[in-house]
């Protein structure tokens, strides 16, 4: 059987890859620390999952629209209003299954084959292959350590080309937890409205935010900024619902609608008993949120201090998210691997701890480590980390 090309040229998810081999030797019996996961570990709150209850025993359990439901529409248009001030109408709203989701509609309603999108690195691993399967090409800018990993006006002068379609930014960033402040948007906004390019905003994290640092959103710098940019987002991270599978894109109405004339085509709706849990996390109460941020808070406070003191390790602290994301380089030579991803699959096969390498994010050198899991866990893991470099480096 001969498969499509774009099948062929996509590289598989490395942090469902980690996740799926640390799953495994957990079913073998092993103990096995997962630093890898990309969710929150709280549960769902309780009055989310009862309205999902109470909306499946009253029977909505039927297709709803291909863009979602006009009352989750209106709970996402209410919630945008409360956190940034912003004016949307409902056909400016599109419902996916997950961020994710939204995001691929959107490659596949914007770009022609050989259209470009920038991308700052490291980046979320699905990025550059979601462009890739709408026939883009991403086109991604480096960045390192000492600029916090946040790309300028001129990285941008240097990357665009008459074939750029879009700029892709995450705030809070997922691998780096790092913000971008309303001082550095400005510039890039400004660029970006010059030349005419759509700006896409990736938001998911925008609730997990730490030690006095604050979001803001590109789009809330003007109208002319907020015409231009796609806001991304969903209740995955802010009230811990990654298995319910909803996101959303707020956009240009005709945007909006090529991107529910492909879902129709494919999924034909977001389930529909997710779409009312989700009515009730935007509507309901709040409080759920600031507990579960408190507690990764305290976790990247407590647990961040020993990870910049083990040798060879630096790391930039993060501002948001759930995730650090130091270079290891100079700690993996140091323990006899030729590459970091060599040395995070000894980790997991020796020590039992699983994180990600960095590679799928775009900087070879580095790992991902979530938090997202309990203290205990957390210093368990970073005392097998300091076992496995002993027994390394003797």
């Amino acid at each position: 059987m001969q498969f499509a090309r774009r099948a062929e040229m996509i590289t598989p998810s490395s942090t469902l890859a980690i996740t799926a081999k640390a799953n495994e030797l957990k079913a073998s019996g092993f103990d096995v620390i997962g630093l890898g996961a990309g969710q929150p570990d709280f549960n769902t709150p309780e009055f989310i999952i009862d309205a999902a209850t109470e909306a499946a025993q009253a029977g909505h359990t039927k297709y709803t629209p291909s863009a979602g439901l006009p009352e989750l529409k209106d709970a996402i248009i209410k919630k945008l209003k409360r956190d940034q001030g912003f004016d949307y109408e409902r056909n400016q709203i599109i419902v996916g299954n997950g961020a994710k989701h939204v995001l691929y509609l959107l490659f596949q309603a914007l770009l022609n084959p050989s259209d470009e999108v920038i991308i700052p690195a490291p980046y979320w691993v699905s990025y550059t292959e979601q462009v890739k399967l709408a026939g883009g090409v991403p086109i991604t800018i480096e960045t390192s350590e000492r600029d916090h990993f946040k790309i300028t006006v001129a990285d941008l002068e240097k990357a665009v080309t008459a074939k750029t379609k879009a700029v892709l930014i995450n705030s809070p960033s997922n691998p780096t937890g790092m913000i971008y402040s309303k001082e550095e948007l400005e510039p890039i906004a400004e660029f970006c409205v010059k030349h005419d390019l759509v700006i896409i905003s990736d938001e998911i994290y925008e609730k997990l935010v730490y030690n006095g640092n604050c979001f803001f959103s590109i789009a809330q710098l003007s109208e002319s900024v907020k015409a231009q940019t796609v806001v991304v987002n969903g209740v995955s991270k802010s009230h811990s619902m990654t298995g319910w599978r909803i996101g959303y894109a707020a956009a240009d109405a005709a945007l909006i609608q090529a991107m529910t004339n492909i879902a129709s085509h494919s999924t034909s709706n977001p389930a529909s008993v997710s779409q009312y849990a989700a009515i009730a996390a935007y509507n309901g109460p709040q409080e759920s949120i600031e507990t579960m941020r408190q507690a990764f808070e305290q976790r990247l406070n407590t647990i961040y201090p020993r990870l910049v003191n083990l040798p060879g390790v630096t790391c930039v602290k993060p501002q948001g998210a759930f995730y650090l994301f130091p270079n290891i380089r100079p700690l993996s030579d140091a323990c006899g691997f030729s590459c970091v991803t060599d040395w995070v699959k000894a980790l997991l096969d020796e020590e039992k701890v699983a994180v990600v390498p960095g590679a799928g994010f775009g900087m070879p050198d580095y790992i991902r480590l979530s938090y997202a899991t309990s203290l205990d866990n957390l210093e368990k893991a970073l005392d097998r980390i300091e076992h496995f470099i002993k027994e390394h480096t003797k």
